[in-house]
């Protein structure tokens, strides 16, 4: 794609403060945007306020910012997007896209882990119910940018999946998918535990009759009992001081090779270096057991 048609974005959760395995999915889609010369916007994806820590979204963005990675055009928020959520919704439901279910997790388990469709012609209401998509475009692959041909599992791919939750909270596939659609994303870069729920955004996108973006998935920052570094896991926030030994590590966590003299140079140096000699094809393809220690 031309440089200048490149946007591209981070969007984290606000469960709790950055930590080293957000700090990688930001700068790996940071340097893309940034060395390709394009832009780069952030969203914060307040779709579930139950799992929410108070003031975590401020403190995402203020520490974006001392970590020098500026963002292009204001933030977005998902919970000022709930009726263009809802829209996108009703315009399913008059297309026969929609139904309601009343399965509960136990009995999707019971039936093999995935959804099988019990409740597609039982004509359910809205009340305390779940609304899926009648899949009819299942999608079983794509192309990433480090990893090739991907394929999943055809359970997945086929399933019915939720639009909105029982509890009336829309789900995580819908939203990231209008919003990325709306903002016109070219690239969507991110973490490697989303790769298996691309099939699904990918028929979303094809239902909307939008452009579906080229995808990159990241290496994970694993804890050294092999669990996804994250804020479920406790992983430690990012410290506000030693920034770039911090950007340093991230940098070589994807497979880059900042020059070590540059741990202790300011971060404005180290990122702009970073521009300059970003190389996609180095990004390893494996995840990573990262030391705690090693964060600083």
């Amino acid at each position: 794609m031309p440089a200048s048609s490149y946007l591209g974005r981070f969007a984290p959760s606000p469960s709790g403060p950055l930590h080293f395995g957000s700090l990688v999915a930001a700068v790996g889609s940071y340097l893309q945007a940034r060395a390709l010369g394009g832009r780069w916007l952030v969203r914060i994806e307040d779709l579930d306020p139950p799992r929410e820590v108070p003031g975590a979204a401020d403190d995402i963005l203020r520490t974006l910012e001392r970590y020098g990675l500026l963002w292009d055009g204001e933030v977005m928020y998902q919970s000022q997007r709930h009726d263009r959520y809802q829209a996108v919704l009703e315009s399913f439901a008059r297309r026969g896209l929609t139904y309601h279910c009343q399965c509960s997790r136990a009995r999707i388990q019971a039936s093999g882990g995935f959804y099988d469709g019990h409740c597609r012609d039982l004509g359910l209401t809205a009340s305390g119910s779940a609304v899926r998509l009648r899949l009819t475009n299942p999608v079983y692959h794509f192309e990433d940018g480090i990893r090739g041909h991907i394929e999943v599992p055809g359970a997945l791919a086929t399933e019915d999946f939720i639009l909105k939750r029982r509890d009336g909270l829309f789900a995580y596939n819908l939203a990231v998918v209008i919003d990325d659609a709306d903002c016109g994303i070219t690239q969507v870069v991110r973490g490697a535990d989303l790769i298996e729920p691309t099939v699904r955004q990918i028929a979303l996108y094809q239902l909307l009759e939008a452009p579906v973006p080229e995808w990159l998935h990241l290496p994970l920052a694993l804890q050294e009992n092999g669990l996804k570094l994250s804020k479920q896991n406790h992983a430690p926030a990012l410290s506000s001081e030693q920034i770039s030994q911090t950007l340093w590590q991230a940098l070589r966590f994807l497979g880059q090779q900042p020059p070590t003299e540059l741990a202790g140079e300011n971060k404005e140096a180290l990122l702009q270096w970073a521009i300059r000699h970003w190389q996609q094809h180095k990004i390893p393809t494996q995840s990573q057991i990262l030391s705690l220690s090693r964060q600083g």
